[in-house]
């Protein structure tokens, strides 16, 4: 068993607290790997220590799906200039969603001369705030089986109450159609099981990366539905644009590989004169639209 970095005493102290927290060397190898960093990654440390922290571990990306771990680790340039970093990121989870965390870089000297660095992360409260309310949901049986989303029966039961307050009191909000691309394909090449995966996978990216009073469910078969109140269009744009970077950097095993897939979204704003019915039509359309013009991007109107 190789000795503690930091000490027994230091490192028994790190690994129970709640927070994720690993270290690596000067060659960005991973010398140290606590629990929370196992609950929230989905890695053991007998998976990581060693390797290193881009070796197809945490893979971490930015709202736009761009990968950090190679040009622009945050780590990385801690270890450089030991200017301490603070900024939100998309971490692969060994299951292959994204997990949206808090993360902290810092330089740490040790007593015999050595460097390490040391990243500290957490889940983002939105994530954390969602979860509970999907808890609430099913124990309603209001909640998709296998996504744990909210259900169409939902998600019918939210548009009504924010049409009726964009009525009542002038309250906007949007809707996002969301379809996965060639997912036929991916039930004919890896099986139905690898499809359902594939379905959890997105739901769990869309579910981790929105505020806590948006709601996005399963809409049906491989359809999902957003509905995000008092949003600009621009930032609606913004919005959906993040989601299918997101959604196309993920992972899900299929066979002895890893597939990705892509999405094609549909974006509208609700008008005064819309109900649930009409505004979920017309984000649909848009979604064929975006369909039509080759898949895998945003179609607003």
């Amino acid at each position: 068993m190789p000795e503690p970095i930091l000490g027994t005493a230091v490192e028994n102290l790190l690994k129970a607290l709640g927070e994720g927290i690993y270290l690596v060397d000067r060659d960005r190898r991973i010398v140290f790997w606590n629990e929370a960093a196992e609950r929230i990654t989905g890695f053991s440390a007998s998976e990581v220590l060693g390797r290193s922290c881009s070796d197809s571990i945490l893979i971490s990306v930015d709202d736009s799906g761009k990968e950090l771990c190679t040009d622009c680790c945050p780590l990385a340039a801690t270890l450089n200039d030991a200017n301490p970093r603070h900024f939100t990121v998309f971490m692969h989870h060994k299951e292959g969603h994204r997990v949206a965390v808090d993360i902290r870089t810092l330089r740490l000297a040790l007593e015999d001369g050595s460097v390490v660095g040391a990243e500290v992360f957490t889940e983002t409260g939105s994530r954390e705030a969602l979860l509970e309310q999907i808890g609430e949901l099913q124990r309603l049986s209001l909640a998709d089986p296998l996504t744990g989303l909210p259900n169409r029966r939902q998600m019918e039961s939210v548009l009504a109450a924010r049409s009726a307050a964009m009525k009542r009191n002038g309250i906007p909000y949007s809707v996002l159609f969301v379809d996965i691309d060639r997912f036929k394909t991916v039930n004919d090449r890896c099986g139905h099981i690898t499809g359902d995966k594939v379905l959890i996978t997105v739901a769990k990216t869309l579910l981790g990366s929105v505020r806590p009073f948006d709601t996005v469910g399963r809409w049906g078969g491989d359809e999902f539905l957003g509905v995000f109140p008092g949003i600009s269009p621009a930032n609606l744009r913004d919005l959906a644009e993040r989601l299918r970077n997101l959604v196309a950097a993920s992972q899900t095993k299929c066979l002895d590989s890893y597939i990705s897939v892509t999405v094609s979204i549909g974006a509208t704003m609700a008008l005064p004169e819309d109900d649930e019915t009409s505004v979920t039509t017309r984000a649909d359309a848009l979604m064929y639209q975006s369909k039509q013009l080759g898949r895998n991007r945003v179609v607003s109107g």
